[in-house]
C-alpha cells in the first residue's frame, strides 16, 4: 500500500475501480463492493455509465471547443480517461487530474509520466484555491481560455457541512466566461431507501460517506451556469450516442448527470 492508505477502511476510488472491472484495489474495497451489490445488484452497470457519460461529455466539450480539463476526484487511472478521449479527439488538450486516494495518485502518476500534457494533483477539491495554485494547474490550465471543471460523482461525497455549492462556486469563479461544468451526482429523488441503504454502507465502511440529493439540490450546484440540452437528467439519458441502449425505467441509474456553461 502507498504512504498514507488506510488499511481498515474501503476507499471510495478503489471501490469505483472495482465496480468498473480494475486491479487495483484490495479485498476490503471487493468486500464493501460486495455489501453494495447486495442493496443495488446493478451497481457496476450503474458505474460503467457513470463512465460512459464521462467519455460522451468530454467529446461533447472538445466539440464545444474546450482544449483543457481540471478533472476533480479523478480516481484510479481505467480505461477512457479523460485525457485519452480528450487527446484523441484534440491531440495537444491539456488535462490535470486531481486526486487524494494514494493508490489514485500513485498510478495516475505513473501513468502520465511521459505525458506533458497532463499531470495528477494530490489534493482535495474541499480545498480549491490549494487545487488551484498548485504548480500542475498553473503550468497546464491557461485561465484565459475556455476550462472544463469535471465532478463526475464525487460531490456526493461532500457533507452538507463542508458545503458542496461553495467548493463548486470557487472553481466556478476561477473560469473564464465560456467556462464549463460537467458533473454527476446521486440522487435519493426516486429510490430514497437504496440512497439511504448507501450512505448508511459508506459510513461505516469507506473512507468518506455518502450525501445523496435532490433533483432541485444538484440543480442548485450549476449556480452561474447554463445548462445544455438536456438538462438535468438520470446518466443514460445525457445525449446517449447511436445505439445505446436507454432503459426502460431510467430512475434505477440513480446518479443525475450535467453540463452546463458559464454566463458573462
Amino acid at each position: 500500500m502507498p504512504p498514507g492508505t488506510d488499511p481498515v477502511k474501503a476507499s471510495v476510488a478503489r471501490m469505483y475501480d472495482a465496480m468498473l472491472g480494475g486491479d487495483h484495489n484490495f479485498a476490503i474495497d471487493r468486500e464493501a463492493l460486495a455489501a453494495f451489490t447486495a442493496i443495488d445488484p446493478q451497481v457496476r452497470t450503474l458505474a460503467r455509465a457513470n463512465r460512459a457519460f464521462l467519455g460522451r461529455a468530454v467529446r461533447f466539450l472538445v466539440e464545444s471547443g474546450v482544449r483543457q480539463f481540471i478533472d476533480l476526484g479523478s480516481g484510479i487511472p481505467t480505461q477512457g480517461n479523460v485525457h485519452e478521449v480528450a487527446q484523441a479527439a484534440s491531440p495537444g488538450a491539456r488535462v490535470v487530474y486531481v486526486d487524494n486516494d494514494p493508490v489514485a495518485v500513485a498510478h495516475s502518476a505513473s501513468l502520465l509520466a511521459d505525458n506533458p500534457d497532463a499531470d495528477i494533483v494530490d489534493g482535495d477539491i474541499r480545498r480549491p484555491a490549494e487545487v488551484l495554485a498548485s504548480p500542475q494547474v498553473r503550468k497546464l490550465i491557461d485561465f484565459d481560455q475556455p476550462v472544463a471543471v469535471l465532478m463526475i460523482t464525487i460531490l456526493h461525497f461532500v457533507s452538507p457541512e463542508e458545503n458542496p455549492a461553495a467548493i463548486v462556486a470557487a472553481f466556478r469563479d476561477a473560469l473564464p466566461d465560456g467556462g464549463w461544468l460537467a458533473l454527476t451526482h446521486a440522487t435519493n429523488e426516486d429510490r430514497p431507501d437504496t440512497a439511504d441503504a448507501v450512505g448508511k454502507l459508506y459510513r461505516s465502511r469507506a473512507t468518506s460517506p455518502v450525501t445523496a440529493r435532490s433533483h432541485d439540490e444538484i440543480l442548485g450546484l450549476f449556480s452561474g451556469f447554463d445548462l445544455v440540452k438536456p438538462g438535468l437528467v438520470y446518466v443514460p439519458l445525457w445525449r446517449p450516442d447511436p445505439g445505446d441502449q436507454i432503459p426502460d425505467n431510467p430512475s434505477e441509474y440513480w446518479v443525475y448527470a450535467g453540463v452546463g456553461r458559464k454566463g458573462p
